[in-house]
């Protein structure tokens, strides 16, 4: 056999090689894929074909009702959740960009901004029920008193480390020609991170606020810590304050049947209002390419 031939052989030997452990590898992948996407669409099933058995008018119009009622809703809870969710957002939003944008363009090699980027790393992976905790020991036990305002510093807290990750990391994505060509105009700096970076980033840091704000919507654990519940309708952030998530937890856990009901309803509106706040983040990153 000659040399080449030989060369030949072992080159189609190496390329058989390659194509087994490419077809083993696309097989896992494949079905990885499909495990997570069956108990995916298992829990949309369950949520569905549960949660829509309680929606009703008197879901959105009434107050929850005590064990056994014949009739009762969520509207308190659901606009305690508003109101908890909406402004923890827009109180936890101006920190996280600014301090993001800190990080993106003043302190990416100075001893501050790695500090920060650290505890921020550490926020972002702590459990939510410590966030409760601490607010619960700082806020609640010396107030003496639940109230929807600790469950909006609650939910803040955790809005604030994602939002700061986000905006990081998508103003590091502009390229630094940008920001060169404004100097070389005589541009501020300032005048260039609000009107070159972030206007660049802009579809980027609103993807951050949304997926932040789809993932405070669902959290129990730091509000059965601070804002706690209420069965009745409030606006008052200095008292007890209902919201969806928490009381999912407490009816879901009851033997009322009429609880269990709307407790799966709680759960129907929560997942399709975070599935829709998902698509839209998606779609806002999608254009941003």
């Amino acid at each position: 056999m000659s040399a080449a031939t030989a060369l030949d052989a072992k080159r189609l030997a190496m390329h058989a090689k390659r194509k087994r452990v490419n077809a083993i590898a696309l097989t896992l992948s494949l079905a990885a894929m499909a495990f997570g996407l069956f108990w995916l669409l298992w829990i949309l099933f369950e949520t569905v074909r549960l949660g829509v058995g309680g929606l009703a008018l008197a879901t959105f119009t009434e107050m929850t009702p005590p064990p056994m009622a014949e009739t009762g809703g969520l509207a308190n809870a659901i606009f305690g959740s508003i109101v908890m969710v909406g402004l923890a957002t827009l109180l936890g939003t101006p920190i996280g960009v600014l301090a993001g944008v800190y990080l993106a363009e003043y302190g990416q090699k100075t001893w501050l901004g790695s500090t920060v980027r650290f505890i921020n790393d550490i926020l972002l992976s702590a459990p939510s029920i410590v966030v409760g905790l601490f607010i619960y020991a700082v806020v609640v036990a010396k107030m003496k008193s639940f109230s929807g305002f600790a469950g909006i510093l609650a939910l803040a807290l955790i809005v604030i480390p994602v939002v700061i990750r986000t905006t990081e990391n998508m103003l590091s994505l502009i390229p630094n020609a940008l920001r060169e060509a404004a100097y070389a105009l005589g541009t501020p700096k300032w005048k260039v991170i609000l009107s070159v970076t972030l206007k660049s980033a802009r579809a980027g840091v609103l993807t951050g606020i949304l997926l932040a704000l789809a993932r405070i919507s669902g959290e129990t654990a730091p509000l059965l810590f601070t804002a706690l519940s209420n069965q009745f309708w409030t606006s008052d952030l200095g008292a007890p304050m209902a919201s969806l998530p928490v009381t999912i937890f407490k009816f879901a856990m009851s033997p009322y049947e009429n609880w269990q009901k709307l407790a799966w309803a709680g759960v129907f509106i929560i997942t399709i209002g975070v599935l829709l706040l998902n698509i839209l983040a998606r779609v806002l990153f999608k254009n941003k390419h």
